[in-house]
């Protein structure tokens, strides 16, 4: 009686259990179909998602392109020459240090003659910016460009000189005005002057 009853009791036990798996099989196709419907939903949202993140990625490429280089001052002068600054920092060691660029117009070759300066310790600094200095109205005081013990002047020297339609960089370092002394012109040679502010180094 007792063996009888077990096999029974396990009998209606494995009934029940595969009644409970195909109910859980049923409701979880029913659960598929229900997510299968919500894709379509999440499918239409997509593309305005997507579209979104390329405008900001857009947005985010155009944030991030390189900015045009900095001018301070621009001015056009003798032999179709423009000479452009582009930086003018005072260093901690007393000095500013000017830099930027300049560009042959004209149909000619250009030496940079008229700009390496008149006095006779410049001589051998021919095509340079040796000529050039920085003219501080306010203070009035003229700063001209530092130079070694052998004359040579702390600045670009254009070996070779500049050939017509080419764009060459160079600099020039100065004794630095008194602190607040930041307004000030850069000239050189023949050209115009050109009014630029001194920065600090950072």
């Amino acid at each position: 009686m007792n063996i009888r009853r077990t096999i029974k009791t396990r009998k209606a036990m494995t009934a029940v259990a595969i009644t409970t798996g195909l109910v859980l099989a049923v409701a979880g196709c029913g659960g598929g179909d229900g997510d299968s419907d919500d894709k379509p939903e999440k499918g239409s949202s997509s593309p305005a998602a997507s579209k979104g993140g390329d405008d900001g990625g857009e947005k985010e490429e155009e944030s991030q392109a390189p900015a045009s280089d900095k001018v301070l001052a621009e001015v056009k002068g003798e032999e179709n020459i423009t000479l452009t600054v582009s930086s003018a920092v005072r260093d901690e060691g007393g000095f500013v240090t000017v830099s930027g660029k300049v560009t042959n117009s004209g149909g000619k070759f250009w030496a940079a003659a008229n700009w390496r300066g008149e006095e006779r310790e410049l001589n051998k600094n021919g095509s340079s910016v040796a000529g050039a200095s920085l003219i501080d109205n306010a203070g009035k005081k003229k700063y001209l460009v530092l130079r070694d013990t052998e004359g040579r002047c702390l600045c670009t020297k254009f070996t070779g000189g500049v050939k017509p339609g080419q764009t060459a960089d160079w600099y020039a370092q100065f004794p630095a005005p008194p602190e607040g002394s930041d307004k000030v012109a850069f000239q050189v040679g023949a050209m115009p002057p050109a009014s630029i502010e001194i920065s600090e180094s950072e």
